[in-house]
């Protein structure tokens, strides 16, 4: 579920378009009780590069316009760690792993030593780094709050809707913002845009605005612009919808109503929300009954990629922001199914600009797999300089 709140479970979660400055990040946003990654601080967590490519700048031409002369500058294997965001532990897994690999983006999870923020050493390694980091946060308020430590909640998004205009939603939002963004942070996996009724305590339950879908996009609007108003890129989760899913994608395989029935409610939101600039989009390991197909979750699915790139078959707009996978390791969904080295190429193959996961093992061996998709053309350089611009007109660094 892009990070969801799971009570059980790590996640983290997609998209940003571009406008909304430097932009860093179950969805990872998610669980109110994520649990420490293991094994995150080693060295030995990252491998050298097996491919050659890696070596010096890409020779494969690029197409002209925006962005063609930042692209030529980049190896291929640059340009594939700008498509990766990791769970660091704190400063020095940030550091090792942004030194050896260039990796786009780190997340601030519930187990990651928060003086990475307030000391300002993330905003440094962002600084030292050849392009900006993404750094992502899952903030939704409510039990999903990884700031909470640092004195930054809000109450949750049934309560927000219960409790408080539309206007007042987006001045709390906008708070939230700007004290997110004082800490370096750039992007934030919320607000949750999933139509559900669920109790409160269930895996999406009170993290959703409402089971009507009207107010969900009212209220999920005024969260997202105040985020904006602050500089920090919202991200909508999790398409195409988990509020009336089977069950917890932490935890296990989730199914959806068909598609036809979510048209009618967990999509109509998006209808709305994805034309705001400078937003994102999770995409959720959700079965999705009449577009999946029964074996590959939205967030590894080229149909579900396709479906929300061009609107069709929902009657949304096509979307050209930046779209992240859920947290692709530390979620049963995926998991359960393919490592993280497996699943990554997947996601980034169907057309996820951005894989998650919730630490930095295996970022080297990541980037190699990655490297053979591109060699055997499961992966083109085409598709990659899109996304590549994508998120770099994210981060500010472009401007088109």
């Amino acid at each position: 579920m892009g990070f969801s709140t799971m009570t059980a479970a790590v996640r983290r979660g997609v998209v940003a378009a571009a406008t909304v400055g430097v932009v860093a990040s179950t969805a990872i946003a998610c669980s109110s009780g994520d649990s420490a990654p293991g094994g995150t601080s080693s060295t030995s967590a990252y491998s050298s590069p097996t491919s050659s490519s890696s070596a010096a700048p890409s020779s494969t031409p690029v197409a002209a316009g925006c962005g063609a002369a930042e692209l030529s500058k980049l190896t291929r294997r640059e340009k594939l760690a700008q498509m990766i965001v990791v769970g660091v532990t704190g400063t020095s897994d940030a550091q090792q792993v942004v030194a050896k690999e260039s990796v786009g983006g780190v997340f601030i999870g519930s187990w990651t030593d928060q003086s990475i923020l307030t000391s300002g050493a993330v905003k440094r390694i962002s600084a030292k780094s050849k392009i900006p980091l993404m750094v992502t946060v899952d903030e939704e308020g409510g039990r999903v709050s990884r700031l909470k430590k640092l004195g930054i909640d809000s109450p949750s998004a049934r309560q927000l809707a219960a409790t408080k205009t539309p206007a007042q939603t987006r001045v709390l939002a906008a708070s939230i913002g700007k004290q997110i963004r004082n800490l370096g942070i750039t992007v934030d996996f919320a607000p949750d845009a999933d139509v559900s009724n669920e109790p409160d305590d269930e895996v999406i339950g009170d993290r959703s605005f409402s089971n009507d879908p009207a107010k969900v996009t009212e209220y999920a609007q005024a969260f997202a612009q105040g985020l904006a108003d602050a500089g920090v890129m919202p991200v909508f989760k999790h398409f195409p919808g988990h509020g009336h899913g089977s069950g917890d994608s932490h935890t296990g395989t989730v199914r959806t109503p068909p598609l036809a029935q979510l048209k009618t409610t967990d999509l109509v939101p998006y209808r709305t929300l994805l034309k705001m600039p400078g937003v994102g989009v999770m995409v959720g390991h959700l079965i999705v009954p009449g577009l999946t197909g029964n074996e590959l979750p939205a967030s590894v699915n080229p149909r579900a990629i396709a479906m929300l790139r061009t609107g069709k078959p929902y009657g949304g707009p096509a979307f050209n922001g930046v779209v992240f996978s859920d947290d692709l390791s530390g979620m049963a969904a995926i998991s359960e199914k393919y490592p993280v080295d497996q699943a990554v190429p997947m996601a980034l193959q169907a057309g996820i600009d951005v894989g998650l996961w919730i630490s930095t093992d295996k970022v080297s061996a990541v980037l190699d797999a990655l490297e053979r998709s591109m060699d055997a053309k499961k992966l083109t350089q085409a598709q990659v300089d899109r996304s590549v611009v994508r998120i770099l007109s994210a981060k500010g660094v472009l401007k088109c």
